[in-house]
């Protein structure tokens, strides 16, 4: 997800987004854990992805 895009969206969006890629995250991490996932750099660009919502999150309001 590029920043562009992320600075268009409203807090409650981020907020929305934010729980989405939790929880896909936390399935793909359960998935790796039973058996390796044929793309584990999914796994990072779901946390950079979240991380990167959080920081523009807090930029906004600030």
């Amino acid at each position: 997800m590029k920043p562009v895009d992320i600075r268009k969206m409203s807090v409650e969006d981020l907020d929305k987004k934010i729980k989405e890629l939790a929880e896909e995250l936390g399935n793909l991490a359960f998935q790796h854990r039973i058996r390796p996932l044929e793309d584990t750099s999914r796994l990072n660009k779901i946390k950079k992805d979240i991380a990167r919502i959080k920081t523009i999150k807090v930029q906004n309001i600030a």
